[in-house]
């Protein structure tokens, strides 16, 4: 996974570069996909996508920090957000569940 893939202006890009860009991409689109949802609902509105994609870019950037470039402040800088939005994306279930019987 650190082998290079090719490079591109001057920087090396490998496989576990390749993660890490995924997840970063992933991590800042979740902005891109809150902004939509508060446009359509004219309103301020965090989706449920919004915490998927900060739980999947968070993984993918924690996991380049720890294998791909053993990053210790890296790692703690992604720990925090991904344990978040976890609870936040169980909430919002929980929310749907509980109000599902109401609404028959």
């Amino acid at each position: 996974m650190h082998t290079p893939l090719f490079e591109l202006f001057d920087i090396v890009v490998t496989p576990w570069k390749l993660v890490g860009y995924l997840g970063v991409f992933m991590f800042s689109g979740r902005w891109i996909v809150q902004v939509f949802a508060t446009r359509k609902h004219r309103r301020p509105v965090i989706p449920t996508l919004f915490w998927m994609m900060t739980i999947t870019g968070s993984g993918l950037l924690l996991a380049y920090f720890i294998w791909g470039k053993n990053d210790s402040v890296g790692v703690l800088s992604n720990l925090f957000p991904m344990a978040v939005a976890t609870y936040n994306l169980m909430m919002a279930r929980h929310a749907q569940l509980n109000a599902a019987p109401n609404q028959a």
